[in-house]
């Protein structure tokens, strides 16, 4: 994939706005090229240790964006990432490749592939794995053949099956195994997905691409060899208006239970999950819905909204994510990419820029209408020095500071309650059209309300100088309740707004009020706010640069600014350790 960085002057639009501009050829066929002139410059304080995170994946130095083709292979994860060794801004970019038996701790290795050949000379950039019979990995990617930046699809496979880490891989000379057609624009024509094998033995795959705005995932097929591919007579699925499909993903997911399916499983009870990058939004978006076999085309279920006003794996900064597969756990596995929000210029200055959010779990929610995602187990290893708080009233305006953990780098799980739901503000119709992050942009965290806002204060300064807020809001239309979630990193930093993203991130939450309850889960890592709410229903992490708030002059509050009166049930916190990067 390539990269457009978000800049505050352009992302700031509202999202609406940004509907218009493509609509109406404003941004035609949008690129991810780092736009320099766009970027903004400010003096700060030295960010290459301030900002790094601790637990959260990234490399010791240098640019990384999406992950690429991770696979559970012979009891080992594999993490292929796109990465550039010659510096901090997108570029130069190669197949880094980290191993892992966790998912946390992560062993570097020498890069996997990176261009030397014909078919891919001027870039090699993202895919997938695949393990095809006889327990045979292969990697699809996609090659950058010359100046223009045209685009086609390579394989590469193990130099030595014996080795436990896979270190070396070869890309035959019969590659490329898929060169776009006359009816396909070759610079938009990226990302392959994992393979699946359909009932009549051949394999499949998907490619993004775009065509009047439209954006689509083309699907090739194969016989058992896996090496000769033909384009299918027609898309596997399609949108108007969505402008560019990258770092599309297609797979099963149980009607069941929470367990994870095989990609090429194709049996009762389950439902497919069609996720797809989109290039102008910058944000991951899914629909559920039903893969139909003799036709070769998906279907969304009237539930899902396939657009832009769909739902996001993400309400955050969450972007060109990938599943695999972890056959040793029975689970399937959410990798994805968050940005840097500040500057090319600080980047560059700090060394380095983009971090990997901690691997998630991810199924089906029971109601069959969204995913449900939840940090891997294995994280908790890191958990260290605990703090607990149960049974706290907390009343309008009043706050409670969570002491005794590392705050910079910490995990906070907290369930909220209330006994009422009489007070949740009337939801105004005007909001209707607007999206979650621009009603959060109105009703902030110090806008007092009625049942709500509350939640937590991260990465704060000791006078809420700086901080980050994640809340729920509770609004009441005429037959239900409409519950806000955000992450507002726009008092993060006392950096001028200028110079850097700091947008107020939401989502609202499809969730059973009955109980009264709300829970609230973030992973706290100095420049990372990751957050789950009601349980990974809604997902939203932030990248966000404090100036005061850093280290241990870094403070958390849990806080109410509603009338309706909230009980903290209970409070879990943790300090948590390093992981094991490099």
């Amino acid at each position: 994939m390539e990269i457009l960085r978000k800049s505050s002057s352009l992302w700031a639009l509202p999202i609406l706005l940004l509907c218009f501009f493509i609509n109406n050829g404003v941004f035609v066929d949008a690129s991810h090229k780092v736009y320099m002139h766009l970027q903004s410059t400010t003096s700060h304080v030295d960010a290459s240790k301030v900002h790094r995170t601790g637990y959260h994946f990234q490399p010791p130095k240098n640019w990384i964006n999406d992950p690429n083709g991770p696979m559970y292979y012979n009891g080992v994860y594999h993490l292929f990432y796109q990465y550039n060794p010659k510096g901090a801004i997108w570029g130069n970019i190669v197949w880094a490749h980290s191993v892992s038996k966790d998912l946390i701790n992560w062993i570097p290795l020498e890069p996997a592939i990176y261009p030397s050949k014909v078919f891919d000379k001027y870039g090699t950039w993202s895919g997938s794995a695949t393990i095809l019979p006889g327990n045979k990995p292969v990697i699809l990617y996609t090659g950058i053949v010359d100046a223009n930046k045209t685009q086609v699809q390579n394989y590469a496979i193990p130099a030595n099956m014996s080795d436990p880490y896979l270190r070396k891989w070869i890309k035959p000379d019969n590659n490329p195994l898929i060169v776009a057609d006359k009816t396909i624009n070759k610079s938009q024509f990226r990302d392959p997905t994992t393979a699946w094998m359909g009932r009549d033995g051949n394999w499949r795959i998907l490619v993004g691409s775009v065509r009047n705005h439209r954006g689509k995932v083309i699907m090739y097929k194969s016989d058992k060899d896996f090496m000769k591919w033909t384009k299918a007579k027609h898309p596997l699925h399609s949108a108007p208006g969505t402008g560019n499909w990258e770092c599309p993903d297609f797979f099963p997911v149980s009607l069941k239970n929470k367990n994870g399916l095989d990609t090429s499983y194709n049996g009762k009870d389950i439902k497919h999950v069609l996720k797809v990058s989109f290039d102008v939004t910058r944000f991951d978006h899914y629909t559920i819905g039903t893969y139909d076999t003799k036709k070769d085309k998906y279907f969304p279920d009237n539930t899902s909204i396939d657009g832009w006003k769909g739902l996001r794996l993400d309400y955050g900064n969450y972007y060109a994510s990938k599943t695999f597969f972890d056959n040793g756990k029975n689970r399937r596995i959410l990798l994805g990419w968050a940005n840097e929000s500040d500057t090319v210029d600080n980047d560059v200055r700090k060394g380095w820029a983009g971090v990997h959010p901690i691997p998630r779990k991810i199924w089906l929610d029971p109601s069959g209408k969204q995913l449900v995602q939840w940090p891997v187990q294995e994280l908790e290893t890191l958990r260290k020095k605990k703090v607990q708080l149960n049974n706290k009233k907390l009343n309008k305006g009043e706050k409670v500071e969570i002491k005794g953990i590392t705050v910079a780098q910490a995990d906070v799980e907290v369930i909220f309650s209330f006994t009422s739901l009489d007070k949740a503000e009337p939801f105004d119709p005007s909001w209707a059209d607007l999206y979650a992050q621009d009603v959060c942009a109105i009703k902030g965290s110090m806008v007092q309300g009625g049942l709500g806002p509350f939640g937590l204060l991260t990465l704060a300064s000791k006078n809420l100088e700086e901080y980050t807020p994640v809340f729920f809001r509770i609004f009441k239309t005429h037959d239900k309740y409409k519950v806000l979630m955000c992450s507002d990193a726009s008092r993060s930093s006392l950096k001028n707004e200028t110079t850097m993203y700091k947008p107020s991130f939401a989502g609202y939450v499809d969730v059973d009020l009955a109980d009264k309850k709300l829970s609230l889960r973030s992973l706290i890592d100095h420049s990372v706010v990751e957050s789950f709410g009601a349980g990974g229903k809604t997902c939203i992490t932030s990248r966000v640069y404090p100036t005061l708030a850093i280290f241990d002059k870094a403070h958390l509050f849990a806080f109410n600014n509603g009338a309706e009166r909230i009980t903290i049930e209970t409070l879990n916190a943790w300090s948590m350790a390093n992981a094991k990067l490099h």
